[in-house]
């Protein structure tokens, strides 16, 4: 399998939300949203991962310092995603490969989602492969217009479509996947909006069947993963839906959750089987729960705090072994 490539575009600011904080910096269930995303590229067998950075960069680099895997790529100003993908060939010269283009403000991408997008590009010899949802209320998304026969034409920008486009219900995620060689020549020919001034990566889509190339839209995913951040209601609706499936992954592993509306955990939390968390019960960033503990109700477990099998967590922090 030739190598993989990934940009994640971690450039913006975070205006809508009121915020001094790089966008990409403002947590989901105890991490950084771009950490999620960062994770999921390198779970799905990715070989290089490129951040684009631009807002409050020092930030952002400085949060991911430990990360040796990652290059940052700066965007000294933002002119749109198809700008930004533009700020890495330098660093991609050369390369051969499949290149998967990720907002950095998705955190819900999955990494099985990643790794189809690239077999599906591979399997078809596509220049490009993306992701699509469908959605009740599709308001703000580039729809997904194809012709008579189900290919993919282009992607509309919401504030572009007609009044027949705003009637389509599929809807672009903006998870991408090109071939290296058709994305450097794509985007050599990519020229502004006429109304922003900025470069958008969809019109890449139409620009690639103008040259023969193959371009596809056959990997769907769940209407939740679509959920991208621009407000603090949006990082909110994540959260939860984050919170959602880190409690599905600990009732699957055997532990009981009496109230899962009122129990809150953290990423990267470890839970022993058997053990029965009650409500009111928050567990931290990274800690550490053995089989058979008594966590609640009222308990806070720090994070990174290791604690027993059997251990009996509550709001005075009484237990029956010890914490370490």
């Amino acid at each position: 399998m030739p190598e993989v490539a990934a940009i994640v575009l971690a450039a913006g600011k975070s205006t809508r939300m009121r915020s001094e904080q790089p966008k990409v910096l403002h947590e989901i269930c105890g991490r950084p949203m771009l950490g999620y995303v960062l994770s999921a590229c390198r779970l799905s067998g990715v070989d290089r991962i490129l951040v684009v950075v631009g807002h409050e960069k020092e930030k952002v680099m400085d949060r991911f310092a430990v990360d040796r895997d990652l290059t940052f790529i700066e965007q000294t100003e933002q002119r749109g995603t198809g700008h930004a993908v533009m700020c890495c060939r330098e660093a991609l010269a050369g390369f051969e490969g499949s290149v998967l283009v990720v907002a950095g403000d998705m955190p819900l991408v999955r990494r099985e989602t990643l790794a189809d997008l690239v077999d599906v590009r591979v399997e078809r010899g596509d220049a490009l492969t993306i992701a699509t949802t469908e959605l009740d209320d599709p308001t703000g998304y580039g729809r997904i217009v194809r012709d008579a026969g189900g290919e993919l034409v282009s992607i509309v920008e919401h504030r572009d479509c007609t009044d027949e486009q705003l009637a389509i219900n599929e809807v672009n995620v903006s998870y991408y996947c090109f071939e290296s060689s058709r994305l450097m020549d794509g985007l050599s020919k990519l020229t502004p909006n006429a109304s922003k001034g900025e470069f958008y990566l969809t019109d890449l889509v139409r620009n690639l069947r103008e040259d023969g190339d193959n371009v596809s839209a056959v990997v769907k995913v769940a209407p939740a993963d679509a959920l991208g951040i621009n407000s603090r209601l949006d990082l909110a609706m994540v959260s939860r839906a984050m919170q959602d499936r880190i409690q599905r992954v600990l009732l699957n592993d055997g532990v009981s959750i009496v109230d899962p509306d009122n129990t809150w955990v953290e990423a990267d939390v470890a839970v022993g089987a058997d053990t029965v968390i009650y409500p009111f019960s928050f567990i931290g960033l990274g800690a550490t729960l053995g089989e058979g503990c008594r966590v609640g109700p009222f308990a806070h477990v720090k994070p990174g705090q290791n604690w027993e099998d059997g251990a009996v967590v509550g709001p005075s922090v009484r237990m029956e072994v010890a914490a370490s």
